[in-house]
């Protein structure tokens, strides 16, 4: 699973939005315990209110609300999942304080282009309150924490497997470099499966086959259909790069027209049915400049002024004709690039100071600038040049170590989900079939 929080808090911020919008019951009920978790329960009035609002959010969008009791079962698989997290959290003692919590907060508001302040005003004035959906937004967080602790950390990727999936690229034409938009349904199978359960999903996932070819939604028979953890998200993956996605939805993926359906992909986990919902490559051009700089520090032998001063006279005697780099070798106190003669090569954007950028992007080619001073200490710098660099290659070999390490990551996390979920203590105290949860 390629992790990519920001697009994870846009989609809590819409969720949450519609999630906990206020309504109320003509009667006031009494709650009462649905499901017993471990140690922990699941209210009646949580289910409800659950369920009541995902219905307001699916039909806030236009689309088709699958059965009631279908999506019920849903939500109470994720309340049930989501809590054994939570506990697994508490016992290892993660927490998330205020500090970080604010922080994601404020990256929620900038991923909307609003302030925090405006972002609560919106939230009230839909009825949803502002200490839920920060505390919900601290559960994520929580949860998150737990399987980047529980899975990343273990999940190792080699030289050797970035060396192969690149081979495996160049065999596919290079597609390292696109990035794919796909919805999912999976139609799952029991770990230890067997024929009878194989031909049974098969079946199932040929009559969702059937309902596509129908012309039915995708996103509706996600909704009705899917086991993914993305079902009630109508299936849909988000952007995804080729080195996220597993070898048999790559394999696919790049043989799918825009908007053409797969056919059931067999996997451990079950069928596996893709949607190609859009396609796009990427190229990554950067700018780079060339420039050479001398270095002088000050200490409490000396100053700023007068290392201001003995770099003017440094460069009055390079604009008298004396080398730059005989100079830089001879007083620059930088010892990486001292004996290179004040070289700092080809660098891209971003990659120096803020002072030190905003003087080197002020200058034309050639040019010395004045002496002046950034947290290091006092510099004359030089631009020999600058270029515009593709530098796609370098980037897709990182990138591709990143997106291998989330996609191994992913394939740990699905079996680790079911392994607690399977572990732990479940009892309903509720019939999870019926329409009504109250």
């Amino acid at each position: 699973m390629h992790f990519q929080p920001m697009k994870y808090f846009l989609f809590t911020l819409v969720f949450f939005t519609t999630f906990f919008s206020s309504y109320a019951y003509a009667v006031e009920e009494i709650d009462s315990i649905a499901v017993i978790v471990n140690d922990d329960i699941i209210t009646n009035r949580e289910i409800n209110d659950r369920l009541h609002e995902f219905k307001l959010q699916i039909q806030s969008q236009g689309k088709k609300l699958p059965p009631e009791e279908l999506l019920r079962k849903k939500i109470i698989e994720r309340m049930i999942t989501d809590n054994i997290q939570l506990q697994l959290a508490r016992a290892q003692g993660i927490n998330i304080d205020d500090l970080r919590l604010n922080k994601a907060l404020e990256s929620i508001a900038r991923s909307n282009q609003t302030t925090l302040d405006e972002m609560r005003r919106v939230l009230q004035s839909r009825g949803v309150s502002y200490d839920t959906f920060r505390e919900q937004t601290r559960r994520d967080m929580i949860m998150r924490e737990l399987q980047r602790r529980v899975i990343f950390g273990r999940v190792k990727v080699s030289d050797q497997e970035i060396e192969n999936f690149l081979e495996q690229q160049k065999q596919f034409g290079d597609t390292a470099n696109e990035k794919y938009h796909l919805a999912h349904i999976l139609i799952a199978t029991p770990e230890a499966a067997s024929p009878e359960d194989v031909e049974k999903a098969e079946n199932r996932a040929q009559s969702v086959i059937s309902e596509l070819q129908q012309g039915k939604s995708f996103n509706d028979v996600a909704l009705n259909f899917s086991d993914g953890r993305h079902a009630l998200k109508g299936g849909d993956l988000g952007w995804r790069g080729a080195a996220d996605l597993p070898p048999l939805f790559l394999n696919t993926a790049r043989k799918l027209k825009k908007g053409e359906v797969s056919p059931p992909l067999r996997s451990a986990s079950g069928f596996h049915i893709l949607k190609l919902l859009d396609k796009k490559t990427r190229q990554y051009i950067v700018k780079q400049t060339h420039a050479r700089h001398i270095l002088i520090k000050t200490d409490e032998l000396t100053t700023d002024d007068e290392a201001r001063k003995k770099l003017q006279q440094i460069k009055q005697r390079i604009d008298q004709g004396e080398d730059f780099a005989k100079l830089a070798a001879e007083y620059s106190q930088d010892p990486g690039s001292k004996t290179e003669g004040g070289d700092l090569g080809w660098a891209t954007e971003g990659t120096f100071v803020p002072r030190f950028t905003e003087v080197m992007n002020s200058l034309d080619e050639n040019q010395i600038s004045e002496p002046f001073k950034s947290q290091f200490g006092w510099h004359i710098l030089q631009v020999l040049g600058r270029r515009q660099q593709d530098e796609t290659q370098k980037v897709i070999r990182r990138n591709a170590a990143q997106a291998i390490q989330n996609r191994k990551a992913d394939e740990e996390l699905q079996i680790w989900l079911r392994r607690i979920r399977s572990e732990a203590y479940v009892e309903y105290r509720i019939d999870v079939d019926s329409q009504d949860a109250r």
